[in-house]
């Protein structure tokens, strides 16, 4: 357990490199594209290691903004903050600041940098449709995020993957109003090799991002659904909770493309999607099917 801990810190900090470098690439393609690669480069970087900067230490506030999360009140929500309590307590973590989301989907997520500035929001569909015994099992399952350190990583890409969509979308449009490269003696050079390299990255630059993104949570939570049996004791809670997110078939509109990998069950519509597109669309789930996390427990 512990070894797979330090393995997902140092995967870490290898998709958080390859994040910044697609940024960079995105910068170096624009540049390109219109004739000075230099320059975009070192724009893109300079906006990668400023956004890489502002993810780390505001990124959780943005996830819980952008999922529209609110503190829970002690009072009125007195057994989910119990129940928080009593896993941190077992499990020697720092309480971590409790938050709801008004969705009738039922769903949860883990956010922040490290165990001493995390948060765990939960929809208020999981509160009405889950027990107390199923309700520990997705709590413990978020908890195990914060402890595995799976939270940073998983909170940068959330900017990471939206820097890389917006300077994408700010390139492409900046050509488009151009009308392509130009030289400097004013005449069109869009054929130049180097040009339609840049315009094919940027082009791929958000698909790439979005495979980076769905790498993040994948094996994550299988990890987490194991970490949470061992925190809970007890299998079968957590195990009765993911049946009844597998058979609801609410979407949860709190959250959007850049916050999906987050949330304990992939909340975007289209989950399962079969035909001729089946496969590729399974490229980009950011998690596992649930009736395979469903029979890793049963195992255990």
């Amino acid at each position: 357990m512990f070894e797979l801990i330090r393995s997902n810190k140092r995967r870490s900090v290898a998709l958080i490199a390859g994040f910044c470098v697609v940024l960079g690439a995105v910068g170096a393609a624009f540049g390109l594209y219109i004739g000075n690669g230099l320059i975009g480069t070192i724009v893109a970087l300079i906006f990668s290691g400023g956004m890489a900067m502002v993810s780390y230490w505001k990124a959780d506030k943005i996830a819980l903004a952008v999922s529209r999360a609110y503190p829970a009140d002690p009072v009125q929500y007195q057994r989910l903050h119990n129940l928080v309590e009593g896993l941190c307590i077992a499990s020697g973590l720092p309480k971590p600041r409790v938050y709801l989301v008004d969705d009738p989907a039922p769903n949860a997520f883990a956010t922040g940098r490290d165990p001493k500035h995390a948060a765990i929001a939960v929809t208020t569909g999981l509160l009405e449709k889950l027990n107390r015994v199923e309700l520990e099992g997705v709590l413990a399952h978020e908890l195990s995020h914060i402890r595995n350190y799976d939270i940073l990583v998983s909170t940068l890409a959330v900017t990471l993957v939206g820097a890389i969509a917006l300077l994408t979308n700010i390139a492409i449009r900046m050509m488009w109003w151009n009308g392509g490269r130009v030289s400097r003696d004013g005449d069109r050079d869009s054929g130049n090799p180097l040009a339609i390299i840049g315009l094919v990255l940027l082009i791929f630059a958000p698909i790439i991002a979005k495979a980076m993104q769905a790498a993040v949570s994948r094996k994550r939570e299988t990890l987490a659904d194991v970490s949470a049996c061992q925190m809970t004791r007890y299998p079968p809670g957590l195990i009765s909770a993911l049946e009844k997110l597998r058979d609801d078939v609410t979407v949860t509109h709190a959250a959007t493309t850049a916050t999906a990998h987050l949330w304990i069950e992939q909340p975007m519509s289209g989950v399962g999607d079969g035909g001729k597109m089946g496969r590729w669309n399974k490229m980009f789930d950011t998690h596992p099917p649930l009736q395979e996390r469903i029979a890793l427990l049963r195992e255990l």
